[in-house]
């Protein structure tokens, strides 16, 4: 519950599936990984594989959909607010300053895409 890799966006906000039950979320927009296909989502795994962000892979799934939330709310963000929103996954291989880089890599090609 603390590592965030199960994170999933309900209702576009980020939240931990295994701390939710299936009843609790009846008729709420669930998106997992699979289902990203925004702007910031594509921006987001241009960075990660422009960076060479993945290491081992075990927490990417819950970084990316964090990340893509958070530039979805915020399309310029300072290195306080990317430390701020991606505070609750742990990356057990410490990739953290590959992940901050490429979510200010990703803001940027979002400001090229317009």
């Amino acid at each position: 519950s603390l590592c965030g890799a199960c994170t999933v966006l309900i209702e576009g906000v980020p939240s931990r599936s295994c701390q939710r039950p299936v009843s609790s979320v009846s008729g709420q927009q669930i998106q997992t990984i699979e289902g990203l296909d925004s702007k910031e989502a594509k921006a987001i795994r241009q960075a990660w594989t422009d960076l060479n962000v993945v290491q081992c892979g075990w927490c990417q799934s819950g970084q990316i959909v964090s990340a893509t939330a958070l530039l979805k709310s915020n399309p310029t963000p300072s290195h306080l607010q990317i430390e701020q929103a991606m505070s609750g996954n742990l990356c057990r291989c410490g990739t953290y300053p590959r992940i901050k880089k490429a979510i200010h890599l990703a803001s940027d090609i979002l400001k090229k895409l317009g």
